[in-house]
C-alpha cells in the first residue's frame, strides 16, 4: 500500500522539472515547488528524473527553436528594409548585406547537402540485394 508521500513524489517531481525549465536556478526551483534544495539535487542524479528533465529541455528548445522560426520571415523584411533605405548608415547597409549574402550561402550549401544525401540514399538503396530483383535474375538468383 503506497504512503501518501510516495502518491505524492511523481507529481513533485513533475513540478520541480517544470520549475527547473521556468527558474534561475536549482533553489528558486526548490522553493516554487515546495521541497528541500537538497531533495532536488537528489533527484537530480537519479536516472529517471534525469531522463524526464532531459526530455522536457528538449521539447523547450524544440519549441523555442520553433518560435524563432516563425520570426525569420519578419527577420528577412528587416534585413531587406535596412538594406534597400538610403537613409540607413552605411555601416549598418553592409551588415545587412553581409548577414543576407550569408544566409543565402549556407542555405545553398544546405540544398546542395541535402541533395547529395538523397543521392546516396538513393544509390545505398538500389545497391541492396533485395531492391533489384532483375540484378538478382541476372546472376542466377530467385
Amino acid at each position: 500500500m503506497n504512503t501518501l508521500g510516495e502518491e505524492l513524489a511523481p507529481r513533485k517531481k513533475e513540478q520541480a522539472i517544470i520549475a527547473l525549465l521556468t527558474h534561475r536556478n536549482v533553489e528558486e526551483a526548490a522553493k516554487a515547488v515546495g521541497i528541500w534544495t537538497r531533495k532536488l539535487f537528489r533527484w537530480q542524479k537519479e536516472p529517471d528524473f534525469k531522463l524526464e528533465y532531459r526530455r522536457a529541455r528538449h521539447t523547450a528548445y524544440r519549441q523555442s527553436i520553433a518560435r524563432i522560426q516563425q520570426g525569420s520571415s519578419a527577420a528577412a523584411s528587416t534585413l531587406i528594409k535596412l538594406l534597400v533605405d538610403p537613409t540607413t548608415p552605411a555601416s549598418t547597409r553592409a551588415r545587412a548585406a553581409e548577414i543576407i549574402l550569408n544566409q543565402s550561402t549556407k542555405s545553398i550549401e544546405i540544398e546542395d547537402l541535402d541533395a547529395r544525401v538523397e543521392e546516396l540514399e538513393r544509390s545505398a538503396e538500389e545497391s541492396k540485394p533485395d531492391s533489384k530483383p532483375e540484378q538478382r535474375r541476372r546472376w542466377g538468383r530467385p
